[in-house]
């Protein structure tokens, strides 16, 4: 299975241990991030029109050093799926997306006609944080999720119904289930359990294949017994409610 993620930082979290993920449950999968920091939908559409190779390509959750269009990593591979998002800053409001997200999908079905289309939805800043309240002007977190999701339906329904990798829904089942610390710097996800529930939601959806029980431990920081079954059954739980495979 062969990921190809046109993204940010966000898709940088979310692919981090994905490779490794799939490795250890015997599934043979390639990921490919295309990573701008911070990069919006509408920088990516005049990245498209340009060619622009500003992007680093990042190989099975490892940075290359290699830079990259989007269309020469579109044809670089047989890609069975391919992601878009939205920055997280803007995530909230649909009005963004457009016309960037619906040209950009046309751009990946031409040159990647074989791959499925699918969103990548990004997740709220952490509980009484200044991004939060004082940049996004919310006083919890939830509220700010309501919005991302939202808009994120409507981006999957303008592109025709395609699905949605809920990694917003899973920042927000972690919290739910009691861990405190999901956020390494109040937006980005954590190193250890935030980063492995991204990836195993994306292992689930993409796969179909239930995370539960999944032996990968390869993390960046320590994640206890504890938290990977936290983040095993916050992403599980996800994907049922988004579908899966």
């Amino acid at each position: 299975m062969k990921i190809l993620a046109i993204g940010n930082s966000f898709s940088n979290d979310a692919m981090r241990y994905l490779h490794r993920i799939a490795e250890s449950s015997g599934t043979d999968m390639k990921t490919v991030n295309l990573y701008i920091g911070g990069c919006p939908l509408s920088r990516h559409y005049v990245n498209m029109h340009n060619d622009a190779t500003d992007y680093d390509f990042e190989f099975n959750g490892e940075r290359t050093g290699i830079k990259a269009s989007i269309k020469q990593a579109l044809q670089s591979d047989v890609w069975d799926a391919v992601t878009l998002q939205q920055v997280s800053n803007q995530s909230v409001d649909y009005e963004t997306y457009q016309p960037y997200l619906n040209s950009l999908a046309e751009y990946v079905r031409i040159h990647a006609p074989k791959a499925e289309l699918i969103i990548h939805q990004t997740w709220a800043y952490e509980q009484g944080s200044a991004r939060l309240t004082e940049e996004m002007g919310y006083s919890r977190h939830e509220d700010m999720f309501s919005d991302i999701k939202k808009a994120y339906e409507k981006a999957a329904e303008a592109l025709g119904g395609v699905r949605i990798i809920p990694s917003g829904q899973v920042m927000e089942n972690l919290i739910e289930a009691g861990l405190t610390k999901v956020h390494r710097d109040t937006f980005h996800a954590s190193l250890g359990a935030g980063r492995y529930a991204l990836g195993l939601v994306w292992y689930e959806i993409l796969t179909g294949k239930s995370c539960i029980g999944d032996k990968f431990r390869g993390f960046d920081v320590p994640v206890s017994d504890n938290e990977a079954v936290a983040a095993q059954t916050a992403a599980h739980k996800a994907a049922e409610e988004y579908g899966g495979e």
